[in-house]
């Protein structure tokens, strides 16, 4: 007997996405959707999968995905974005691995969507903590690129989620932009040092690592494109930041709309 296991999505005018999301997990014993005010279809679609759905305003990245989780009916939970898939065969590893954990949580892979066409199954693939005993865990806290946080052991499994992201090039400059502003105040509050130093120096390090290193080479221009723009999110962070402790700097001029 497997422990029953409630799947947890987090939603914003996800409609492109959420069918087949929602579908994927649809052999959970509970369904969570916490939408933050969608004015597309993603009610509509949460409520055809039978999920329970909550509305409450956007609290942050990590807060809302918390909030979902204190939602669950059950102590284990799958964590989904609304933009990720997990394929039918996952289903099965999954009910083995709730039918006796040795585990607080798990790992599970992730394929991207990169523009126009999958990353290449040889580039590298990142792993998040997706199932867990959230009695053992938390979200991070994070302003972004927030995590799960277990108390106990983490184990991986043998399952890759197919992850579809932002879908064109525009999408994902406008998510380097959010993000950096985000992660700036982040480390801002933390008073990271060497602020100038990284500005010029990461930008190319993370360029490097993320084509070469991590292998998104292998996808092409896609695979190009993606590493310059993850180039430009570390540049945006870092000149962000140096914005923010030059505006914070005693007898710094102040732009009219800044008064």
């Amino acid at each position: 007997m497997r422990e029953p296991l409630s799947a947890v999505v987090t939603t914003y005018n996800s409609a492109a996405t959420l069918d087949a999301c929602l579908g994927s997990v649809a052999w959970a014993d509970d369904i969570v959707v916490l939408d933050s005010g969608s004015t597309d279809d993603t009610v509509a679609i949460a409520c055809r999968h039978g999920a329970r759905l909550h509305v409450q305003p956007f609290a942050g990245y990590s807060a809302q995905k918390q909030a979902a989780i204190d939602l669950a009916r059950h102590r284990w939970v799958l964590l989904l974005d609304s933009d990720e898939v997990l394929p039918s065969a996952a289903a099965a590893t999954l009910q083995r691995a709730l039918q006796s954990p040795a585990c607080a949580g798990y790992e599970l892979w992730r394929r991207e969507w990169v523009f126009w066409r999958w990353q290449s199954p040889r580039a590298r693939r990142n792993h998040y903590v997706r199932l867990f005993d959230r009695e053992r865990a938390r979200m991070s806290g994070h302003s972004v690129h927030e995590g799960v946080e277990v108390d106990g052991p983490v184990g991986q499994l043998d399952v890759v989620l197919d992850h579809f992201g932002e879908p064109d090039i525009a999408g994902r400059v406008d998510k380097a932009n959010r993000y950096s502003t985000l992660q700036a105040n982040d480390d801002a509050r933390r008073q990271r040092a060497w602020v100038g130093w990284r500005l010029v120096a990461y930008p190319t390090i993370a360029f490097l690592r993320y084509y070469l290193l991590r292998g998104h080479w292998r996808a092409g221009w896609a695979g190009f494109i993606a590493a310059r723009v993850h180039a430009f999110y570390a540049f945006l962070k870092y000149a962000k930041l140096h914005e923010l402790r030059m505006r914070s700097a005693p007898g710094a001029a102040r732009h009219p709309r800044q008064r």
